[in-house]
């Protein structure tokens, strides 16, 4: 499969992941046979060096750096959070009105990855800006309803923590539509069934940052898939997005 590009100079490059790929190899995941790291090594022709992250689920801009002395320039600006990230989702039921969630969350261990951790970290900070943009209600039933309503929200998180957007949006009883781990199952089957839509309906549409060599702002934008676009048409979020 090709990767696509939507950026790249001498220092970086950035491509639009695709939803259910996995960044690199993990031996959790070994059975596993293409990762965003290797393919678009082959793809370009060159090594590539991480910068951060995206959970397989999600997709989106995912930008690595083209030497390792160049990974260790940029990388502490993802980590100080030098980085500000927009991501799109569609969760359950309708949110009216925008706010930041300031609530800490509690490292989210692995089963196996994680065996030997300790149990009992302190919960660290976690901050996360949302914003509705469009509501829509449908003409299928979850439950008690004959309808069901679903939202389609801004996120710029102002912290990276694991699954945090997921956590949070659970903790405000929205849900990310698709969310296997955080989510509701309910949900999750009809828009399965009715939309055809497998996946977590998470996406990282922008990062934007200054470039640690140029100087000048990067605004790093990653279009929809298929899926998405589905979605949008159908619910008539055009206008919104």
């Amino acid at each position: 499969m090709m990767l696509e590009i939507i950026y790249q100079d001498d220092y970086l490059v950035a491509v639009n992941k695709p939803a259910g790929m996995l960044v690199h190899r993990s031996w959790l995941d070994k059975h596993e046979t293409q990762f965003v790291m290797q393919t678009l090594r082959d793809q370009i022709g060159q090594h590539v060096f991480p910068l951060h992250r995206l959970d397989r689920p999600t997709s989106g801009v995912l930008v690595f750096a083209l030497s390792s002395e160049i990974a260790a320039k940029v990388s502490p600006m993802f980590a100080n959070h030098e980085m500000q990230k927009t991501y799109h989702a569609i969760v359950r039921g309708w949110i009216e009105e925008g706010d930041t969630l300031d609530y800490p969350l509690k490292e989210e261990l692995d089963k196996i990855a994680d065996k030997f951790a300790d149990q009992d970290k302190e919960a660290k900070e976690a901050v996360t800006e949302y914003q509705p943009l469009g509501k829509v209600e449908v003409p299928h039933s979850t439950g008690r309803f004959p309808t069901s309503r679903y939202g389609l929200v801004e996120m710029k998180p102002k912290t990276g923590r694991k699954h945090q957007l997921r956590r949070h949006m659970a903790h405000l009883r929205h849900p990310i539509v698709g969310d296997t781990s955080h989510g509701d199952g309910k949900h999750n089957r009809l828009f399965r069934e009715h939309y055809d839509a497998r996946r977590l309906l998470l996406h990282a549409s922008e990062l934007r940052f200054v470039h640690p060599y140029t100087e000048q702002e990067l605004v790093l934008k990653a279009g929809f898939d298929e899926v998405w676009q589905k979605l949008i048409a159908e619910f008539g979020w055009d206008e919104v997005i």
